[in-house]
């Protein structure tokens, strides 16, 4: 059952993935506890897990601060996340009910669809409710718990620098991951795993110019 803590986790969360919280930024946990309405005691439990996923650094007696993007930091992130996703999306192909697998197919096709569109706030809702399922398919809670601070650095990075993105192939790689675990077929969901993190390694040295 969610928490108040998971309920602003959430939030916070997601103003440091659109930059609403942009990096670099400090602010203190009162401060951020009256401007999203929650007493501190869930706030002060919410940031100490942003913190341990390197979302925001809790510096004493100074305040919190938005972890700054750092390129060398994310190859690795993405290397890390490689490894992890192939686990989780090869157990969810095996694991999941036909009616997760009827909403991955729906996924799949409103994905590109808002990719076409270039609606990008629409994908982004799409793609945190398509991570939010293959979670449940997988029901491994330690790979899923590490991935959800690695795929909101992800989502970071692409509100970024999404100028450099290709939104409509990004579409069609995760519509391709979403379609293999709706199948069951786990050899072509982990194939498409990685297929989709090689892209973002690609498109994180575009955005970088490296």
């Amino acid at each position: 059952m969610a928490t108040l803590a998971d309920d602003v986790y959430d939030r916070v969360e997601r103003m440091i993935v659109t930059l609403e919280l942009e990096p670099g930024a400090v602010f203190s946990e009162s401060g951020l506890s009256e401007r999203i309405g929650i007493g501190r005691t869930p706030v002060r439990e919410a940031l100490q897990r942003l913190a341990s996923g390197r979302l925001v650094t809790i510096v004493p007696r100074q305040g919190i601060r938005v972890t700054d993007i750092d390129v060398l930091e994310y190859l690795a992130l993405l290397e890390t996340r490689a490894a992890l996703d192939g686990v989780l999306v090869m157990r969810a192909a095996r694991r999941a009910s036909p009616g997760q697998r009827t909403r991955l197919n729906e996924l799949a096709a409103l994905m590109q669809t808002a990719a076409t569109e270039a609606d990008v706030e629409t994908f982004m809702r799409l793609d945190r409710e398509a991570d939010a399922i293959l979670d449940e398919c997988a029901d491994n809670p330690f790979a899923s718990e590490a991935l959800r601070p690695l795929h909101a650095h992800c989502r970071r990075f692409w509100y970024r620098y999404k100028h450099a993105g290709d939104l409509p192939r990004s579409a069609v790689l995760h519509a391709r991951l979403l379609l293999a675990v709706a199948q069951g077929d786990d050899a072509e969901a982990a194939t498409a795993s990685d297929t989709l993190i090689g892209y973002l390694v690609s498109f994180t040295r575009a955005a970088m110019g490296l």
